[in-house]
């Protein structure tokens, strides 16, 4: 059975789903699962778990993401974007030196309101639901926080290219939105690619047309979800069968911290935390 990650660059036009949908067709393998949405407009990098390996996904949610976006001022959509209806538009005399002042207001923690096109639930109710419905609820702001965020260039009066680096959770509609609202000039999203998500970058990401061709020889490691802790090997059979019926064990002298733990076959067995001196696992990935 396939186990592991497909990098996939997500084409325009598809929904994170159709990706996972395509690859279950691909592999013949049910337990398919993305790590991060996007938009049917977007494309880029979508981590996509197969078998075991969907256990990661949650870990791969909670990651730092990548995009590069082009912000269209002048336009004010009902999807923060130019896939959706204008409700507004407005001459532009804005430079360059000027978006790039107003980007200085959005690094580092703030408050988003998520837009009425979008998955979120209130009261059991899809937000995209009753935006289709012409209904507009009140959303409570969520907390984002933009690590970088850089002009990196004006390609015509209207149109800038952004790159954001930022915090799961955050809508980069929104964010071309609040821009525009910040200018004067209102502003939508005219494209979006995400270079990078979960640390896995555009340029390890496969398409759908490679994964046809060359199925199951594209699939990544599970652990190398977690490239970035240390590896943690165990030294023997007790301790592995310790650790295979999920107890905590003890190893004196290992400095606190989150570990890949392998098998004395160099198996990966798990994702787990040691504190003073014990170890307990995070997320088993062995079994079926």
């Amino acid at each position: 059975m396939p186990n592991g990650i497909l990098i996939i660059d997500k084409p325009a036009g598809w929904t994170s789903m159709d990706v996972c949908a395509k690859v279950r067709g691909i592999l013949r393998e049910k337990r398919v699962g993305h790590g991060g949405t996007l938009d049917p407009m977007a494309t880029g990098v979508l981590p996509v778990f197969v078998g075991q390996a969907t256990r990661g996904v949650e870990f791969a949610e909670n990651g730092r993401k990548e995009y590069v976006a082009g912000l269209r001022l002048g336009l004010v959509t009902d999807t923060q974007d130019t896939t959706g209806t204008a409700l507004e538009t407005h001459p532009v005399t804005v430079t360059a030196e000027q978006v790039r002042q107003v980007l200085e207001r959005f690094r580092g923690p703030q408050q988003q309101i998520p837009p009425m096109y979008s998955a979120i639930k209130i009261g059991g109710q899809k937000l995209y639901d009753l935006a289709r419905k012409g209904q507009e609820v009140e959303r409570k702001p969520r907390s984002v926080t933009f690590y970088e965020l850089e002009l990196l260039e004006q390609v015509s009066e209207t149109d800038f290219v952004l790159r954001c680096l930022c915090s799961k959770g955050t809508y980069i509609r929104t964010l071309c939105h609040d821009i525009g609202q910040a200018l004067g000039c209102g502003g939508a999203m005219y494209s979006l690619r995400r270079t990078m998500a979960a640390a896995f970058t555009a340029d390890q990401a496969v398409t759908l047309e490679d994964v046809q061709s060359r199925g199951e020889e594209l699939l990544l490691p599970t652990d190398s979800l977690f490239s970035d802790h240390p590896i943690l090997l165990l030294k023997s059979d007790k301790l592995e069968k310790r650790v295979r019926c999920g107890n905590p064990i003890t190893l004196p002298g290992t400095a606190d911290g989150t570990y890949r733990v392998y098998g004395q076959g160099r198996q990966f067995l798990c994702l787990s935390r040691a504190e003073g001196g014990v170890l307990t696992s995070i997320k088993n990935f062995f079994g079926a």
